[in-house]
């Protein structure tokens, strides 16, 4: 038992890192779009579309490296994950007079629903 706890705080350790690095991936990412000019919903999907290879690399290698990935579960948790995310930011947007803050804020948002989603739905342990 104690061995299933380390490994899962081990997981988490690992899915933080990861998240940080997509997350900051991902802000600068819209960020770019948004100074470029771009729309925050256009630089959203934009940005999320770049993000979704780069993520399945961070997930796939430096988390659940252990489980047999499903690609098209990760594209459909990702699907999910957007349209969260557009909602967050949505109402963030209303709330905050930043772009980037909002876009910040829409992050943080799906980030705890994501680890989740990938976990149980799409980095599966192989069945002994």
């Amino acid at each position: 038992m104690e061995r299933l706890r380390s490994a899962r705080l081990i997981e988490l350790w690992r899915y933080g890192q990861a998240g940080v690095v997509n997350a900051a991936f991902g802000f600068l990412t819209f960020s770019l779009f948004v100074w470029l000019g771009a729309n925050i919903f256009v630089a959203q999907i934009l940005a999320t579309i770049i993000g979704i290879a780069f993520n399945y690399v961070t997930y796939s290698r430096h988390v659940f490296r252990d489980a047999q990935p499903a690609k098209l579960r990760f594209a459909i948790s990702y699907a999910f994950n957007y349209a969260v995310s557009l909602a967050a930011l949505a109402v963030a947007s209303k709330l905050v007079h930043s772009p980037y803050l909002a876009g910040l804020i829409a992050i943080v948002a799906t980030a705890i629903i994501n680890y989740f989603a990938l976990k149980h739905l799409v980095f599966t342990r192989p069945v002994s």
